[in-house]
């Protein structure tokens, strides 16, 4: 019996067993792209160490200075690296009262919460005139404030002073207070005008179409979009203003309107007469360091995403 070939297309063929083909993984990555991986994270381990034994040692810092502040002067200096063996909260309510850090503190306060507003309040127009209309005037006025980011404030001092002399404004913290505005303006505008140039434009133009003014564009929509960079510039401005001493031991004399720098000066010098207190002097340290600590802690993130955003724009 005569057998007929029949084709794999033809009805009654057996089908040829087809080889598995190797299907490359996509789950698992390149040799190269690995050892890229590995290179850059062996680039970053130095780095990264540094970071990490700098972060170690602010803590190691900051806990030193909380238990000093809970010790007696005994023991800070008998025992500088052991807990305190008994807890002293008294060195905290002698700092407060006796070394003058209760008025200070509120000074401080003060002139922060007010010189940082008043700051941002002002810098915002002006940065926003500067970011979205391009031209010679706003080049040139953007170039002034980056100018005023290069003058050294001990540069500033001899003239401020004949002018707030003539103002009467010597040993005031009104006077103070504008020094402080005056002085973080340009550090502001610089900062500010970046986001409000990366805002998109359509906004802008569909406003002025609904017949929306140019006030009332800034004010209702512009403004609340760089909400991130009017924080970042709050608080960095609060925390340069809270840790300023120059300006201040120049133009305040008065004990009752010190500022918590010079309040900590004015106490480290008595106790070079009176006997030195450790762990007062501690506590006055904490009380000047703790409240920037925290806002930090409160608002840390969004100072990092604003500054990060700032850089990127």
């Amino acid at each position: 019996m005569t057998t007929v070939a029949t084709g794999p297309d033809e009805p009654g063929a057996r089908p040829r067993s087809a080889r598995p083909r190797s299907v490359p993984s996509r789950s698992a990555p390149p040799r190269r792209a690995r050892r890229r991986r590995a290179a850059v994270a062996l680039g970053r381990l130095p780095g990264t160490a540094a970071v990490w034994l700098f972060t170690g040692f602010c803590l190691f810092a900051f806990g030193y200075l909380l238990l000093s502040s809970l010790k007696s002067s005994r023991d800070v200096m008998e025992h500088p690296w052991s807990p305190p063996t008994a807890l002293h909260f008294e060195n905290w309510s002698t700092a407060w009262n006796e070394g003058g850090f209760g008025p200070a503190f509120a000074n401080s306060a003060l002139l922060v919460v007010a010189a940082a507003t008043v700051t941002v309040v002002v810098a915002g127009p002006a940065a926003y005139v500067l970011g979205r209309r391009p031209g010679r005037v706003s080049d040139g006025l953007g170039l002034y404030f980056v100018l005023g980011l290069g003058i050294p404030v001990q540069v500033m001092v001899l003239p401020l002073y004949a002018l707030m002399n003539r103002l009467g404004l010597i040993d005031s913290l009104f006077g103070l207070f504008v020094l402080y505005v005056v002085t973080s303006l340009p550090f502001t505008v610089f900062l500010l005008t970046a986001f409000f140039a990366s805002l998109p434009a359509e906004l802008e133009e569909a406003a002025a179409l609904d017949g929306v003014s140019a006030a009332m564009t800034f004010w209702r929509i512009m403004l609340p979009l760089a909400r991130g960079g009017l924080v970042t510039a709050t608080l960095l401005n609060a925390m340069g203003i809270w840790n300023e001493t120059l300006l201040a031991l120049m133009f305040i004399q008065t004990d009752d309107r010190f500022t918590l720098p010079l309040a900590l000066l004015n106490y480290f010098q008595q106790q070079q007469f009176t006997g030195a207190d450790y762990g007062a002097l501690f506590a006055g340290v904490s009380i000047s360091i703790l409240p920037m600590i925290g806002l930090y802690a409160w608002l840390g993130r969004r100072l990092t995403e604003g500054i990060t955003m700032g850089a990127g724009k």
